[in-house]
């Protein structure tokens, strides 16, 4: 079984910064690809940015050159600093991380997701 809880979310002016964070627990024997995606409000979910186990980024064009995504291996947590915010990235954010998870028979892969933070922007 594995978790995935994110946290940071919350209320902010356009131009503020928050900082998520997603942390992964249970039966894990390596954490790969880690990903933040968002959901507003009557709009399809969408990517925002990944992390490779080796560090490699993406991004969405939308949030280029303002959000930057990160990890700390140790502690199997990927996080999104989220700097000069806009009311248009107001909307639910998602973790979601590629992990191989120790089961009975050896290893096998999933893919997880958290439950989503509240990411609101307005004045």
């Amino acid at each position: 079984q594995v978790q995935l809880v994110e946290s940071g979310g919350g209320l902010v002016q356009p131009g503020w910064s928050l900082r998520l964070s997603c942390a992964a627990s249970g039966s894990i024997f390596k954490v790969n690809a880690m990903a933040w995606y968002r959901q507003a409000p009557g709009k399809q979910r969408e990517l925002v940015a990944t992390i490779t186990s080796g560090g490699s980024t993406v991004y969405a064009d939308s949030v280029t050159g303002r959000f930057t995504i990160s990890r700390d291996a140790a502690k199997n947590t990927v996080y999104l600093q989220m700097n000069s915010l806009k009311p248009e990235d107001t909307a639910v954010y998602y973790c979601s991380a590629a992990i191989v998870v120790k089961i009975t028979t050896g290893l096998g892969d999933i893919d997880s997701w958290g439950q989503g933070t509240q990411v609101t922007v307005s004045s």
